[in-house]
């Protein structure tokens, strides 16, 4: 019988580990915030004429590629953080 920690690594080597799509936040603001911006959408595809709204929409596309090239360098960053941390508790036994 296979542990955890093998079939976790087993995940990652096949590329079957997709942290992203795990992710929930729980602040109670987050669901408000999400649903603020979906009526100021809804509010800008009507006020605004169809190509400034594509502009709108490109510029919320590349904020989101932005923050999700951030998002993933902290990841990597905690993640190795958490590694030297790992190995310093370990050094220490």
């Amino acid at each position: 019988m296979k542990d955890n920690t093998s079939n976790l690594i087993e995940d990652l080597f096949h590329g079957n580990l997709r942290l992203d799509e795990s992710i929930h936040p729980e602040q109670e603001e987050y669901q408000e915030i999400n649903r603020q911006i979906s009526d100021l959408m809804r509010e800008y595809k009507t006020q605004l004429t169809e190509s400034e709204y594509d502009a709108l929409e490109q510029l919320i596309d590349l904020i989101g590629q932005s923050t999700s090239m951030y998002v993933e360098a902290a990841f990597e960053q905690g993640f190795r953080t958490g590694g030297r941390l790992i190995i310093e508790i370990l050094g220490k036994t």
